[in-house]
């Protein structure tokens, strides 16, 4: 063994350089709850409240998702998560989409929180929303965390853990103390769409999406998480049952305190804070609400910044992006893979905000993400019902019908988040917009693939179950 590679192998070996339980529940937590839930009911109020039974259903969803990747990930725990499942169920072809999908989802779905942050942000300075001036605003969103991610993996672990904890403020004092300020009667009318409750739940669905995007994190990062084969499924169950509990119970409060017409308003669209003024009768509630959102909001560019570069850095191992992706600092990270999706971010953020619909673009955005995530998400379900099916045959294994089941709900949910992801409004651009948008950039991706398939390394035989 060569010098190099003992330095190579220690440097591996060294816990002190990954991500240990809390740290990488954190980081799906973090990654989760960013300012998706903060600007939600803003986003669903013209729905009315039966965006909460909206909620109930990507619950449900994100429950199964986490279990199935929770399950996976003690099966193949490699670094990429859903694009490794994929690969390794499927081949490169499908591998390299999932992967280049996936990729999508993170960069434009950090552009989407970016843009949602601004709306906090702006309660303090910018108060006018001067459209330059929040697109400044929305760049130093994107580039501290970026800065983070260069300094090193140690440094955004503990940069996680912190913003984690101060984040679960305001949604904990929303999920228990709101709940005694609720007036029933704004839960009335139920549904205010227009539409049948059935297509109701669903476009709110799809939108609920955006906000559990981040239970698969854990799996993507696999190689910087100490003991991967345990505490990837550990923390992606725990962070994603936390998140979902605070997100129901917040929920319910914040449209019990306002009505859904007062929600729908631009002024409102700080949700949480409007409503923590509602309870107060003052400002001083909705500016605290703010400052921990706007912390929230970091973490979860944090831990995203992270996602963008480590499924590039997976499937750069295995042939499938290009070499530069793969190249480490002297930090140990991919910086490439940070700052060419940090930038990929801000173009999408400067176009968000030069678009002749801010509200619409930014929908439009967050919808693409739901499409582009929904695809990966499906792929593993498949991959796990393949593996469970060729297991069965070879003789008999435990809990199949439990793996059956979770994989099953996943697959469905996935479907439904991508059939319905279609956009409010009179034109059909906008309407098929998220469609267009999604699958533009995954054209984007076709002479990637053609330029780099012939280097492409042949998938690893997929372990045994456990």
């Amino acid at each position: 063994m060569t010098q190099t590679e003992d330095r190579s192998e220690q440097a591996t070996a060294d816990d002190g350089a990954r991500l240990g339980l809390p740290q990488s529940t954190a980081l799906v937590v973090g990654s989760i709850i960013g300012v998706g839930i903060f600007s939600l009911p803003y986003a669903i109020a013209g729905y009315g409240p039966i965006s909460l039974v909206a909620m109930g259903v990507a619950t449900v969803g994100a429950v199964s998702l986490a279990m199935l990747f929770a399950v996976m990930s003690r099966r193949l725990p490699a670094d990429g998560g859903p694009y490794a499942y994929a690969r390794a169920a499927f081949g490169n072809g499908i591998g390299f989409s999932n992967a280049w999908s996936y990729w999508i989802t993170a960069w434009a779905g950090n552009a989407a929180i970016a843009v949602a942050w601004v709306y906090y942000v702006e309660t303090f300075v910018n108060t006018g929303s001067a459209v330059g001036w929040s697109i400044l605003i929305a760049l130093v969103g994107l580039w501290i965390p970026a800065a983070v991610n260069l300094a090193g993996v140690h440094s955004m672990g503990v940069f996680q853990v912190w913003t984690t904890v101060l984040k679960f403020i305001p949604l904990a004092l929303m999920s228990t103390l709101g709940l005694f300020f609720i007036t029933w009667g704004n839960f009335t009318p139920w549904n205010t769409s227009g539409d049948t409750d059935l297509a109701a739940v669903g476009g709110a669905m799809a939108i609920c999406l955006f906000s559990y995007l981040g239970v698969e994190t854990a799996s993507v990062a696999a190689a910087k998480v100490r003991d991967p084969a345990r505490n990837v499924g550990r923390s992606t169950i725990f962070g994603t049952v936390a998140s979902g509990v605070v997100y129901l119970l917040s929920l319910v409060a914040v449209f019990g305190i306002l009505p859904a017409g007062a929600l729908a308003l631009d002024e409102n669209r700080a949700s949480y804070s409007a409503a923590a003024d509602a309870v107060v009768g003052g400002s001083w509630a909705g500016q605290l609400v703010a400052l921990a959102v706007i912390v929230s909001g970091i973490g979860a560019l944090n831990g995203w910044t992270m996602i963008c570069a480590e499924m590039p850095l997976a499937a750069t191992r295995d042939g499938l992006f290009p070499s530069r992706f793969g190249v480490l600092s002297a930090r140990g990270v991919p910086a490439f893979g940070i700052v060419s999706s940090t930038a990929l971010a801000s173009v999408a953020v400067v176009v968000s905000y030069l678009g002749a619909s801010g509200a619409t673009v930014f929908t439009t955005l967050v919808l693409m993400t739901g499409i582009t995530s929904a695809v990966p998400y499906a792929f593993s379900a498949l991959a796990q019902i393949s593996w469970r099916l060729r297991d069965r045959r070879a003789g008999p294994t435990p809990r199949l019908a439990l793996d059956l089941t979770v994989a099953g709900v996943a697959l469905l949910m996935s479907v439904a988040f991508i059939y319905y992801s279609r956009n409010t409004g009179s034109s059909w651009y906008v309407v098929w917009g998220p469609f267009l948008m999604a699958g533009g950039a995954s054209l984007a991706g076709i002479p990637v693939y053609l330029a780099m398939r012939r280097g492409m390394t042949e998938p690893a035989d997929v372990p045994a179950y456990r």
